[in-house]
């Protein structure tokens, strides 16, 4: 289940999840918690689902089918980490993988101050893996004064795991690493490929919880280090075959073992 915004522009939120996880052999479930008016440059206006509304999306789905997991992207609002928080909360056997959107690529805000203190609060402690940015990960532990010293205030509010990717930092390779236990689990570096992305952490934290739906549930280290290892593979050769539709971002082809030319969609 794919709780995020919906993107006209079909190149991040509910259209980026659902590619995904069909790519990667699942059935999508997604929930909208805001409509958004954006293309491949920025984001114009968000535009929150009423939280009442986005729990009668998801609890429609879960008695009616098994979910395996879920994926938080955009959330909207407070009200709306708050509803949230009741359903993780009614389904503790669930991971929950967040990808905290607090900007969009293009600049344009996302989460106000209040919410950020929400996903802090409510959000983090029911976490299974949280997949920040650098920047997004200063902004969530702005007491840190450095990337790791964020990992460790961000599992000390409750998450099990946390990845933060390396593409806003400087360097020819990106670094992501991984967190958990109260220390560094892993680190994994990737050629930086050229160019800016639009939809590329919508596209790894689906990946994730993907893989965490087809029974590689984080049950030890060793097991979720290997799923993340092949959601970060995934979504490389996604951007390494992402196309341009627009303006703006390019688009990760998330389907590319299916295109006969790499590259196009």
């Amino acid at each position: 289940m794919t709780l995020a915004g919906n993107d006209p522009s079909g190149g991040a939120g509910i259209a980026a999840d659902s590619e995904t996880l069909v790519s990667l052999g699942c059935h999508p479930a997604p929930v909208i918690t805001a409509l958004t008016v954006q293309d491949t440059h920025n984001v114009q206006a968000l535009l929150p689902v009423e939280p009442a509304q986005v729990l009668a999306q998801a609890r429609a789905v879960l008695e009616d089918m098994p979910v395996a997991a879920f994926k938080v992207g955009v959330i909207g609002g407070a009200d709306n980490a708050a509803a949230l928080y009741t359903l993780f909360a009614a389904y503790p056997a669930i991971p929950v993988v967040l990808d905290p959107v607090l900007a969009a690529g293009g600049g344009t805000e996302l989460a106000s101050a209040v919410l950020i203190e929400a996903i802090q609060t409510l959000l983090l402690p029911l976490t299974t893996v949280l997949t920040p940015n650098s920047i997004e990960a200063r902004r969530l532990a702005p007491e840190a004064d450095t990337l790791e010293a964020c990992a460790m205030a961000l599992l000390a509010r409750g998450c099990r795991y946390v990845l933060i990717t390396g593409g806003h930092e400087p360097g020819s390779e990106v670094i992501n690493t991984l967190y958990g236990n109260n220390r560094v689990l892993e680190t994994w570096r990737w050629p930086r490929l050229p160019g800016s992305y639009h939809g590329s952490g919508c596209t790894l934290a689906s990946a994730i919880a993907a893989l965490l739906a087809q029974g590689q549930a984080p049950s030890s280290e060793e097991s979720i280090g290997s799923a993340i290892y092949r959601a970060q593979h995934y979504v490389w050769q996604a951007l390494q075959a992402g196309y341009r539709v627009g303006g703006g971002q390019q688009i990760p082809n998330r389907l590319f073992w299916a295109t006969t030319s790499r590259g196009q969609p």
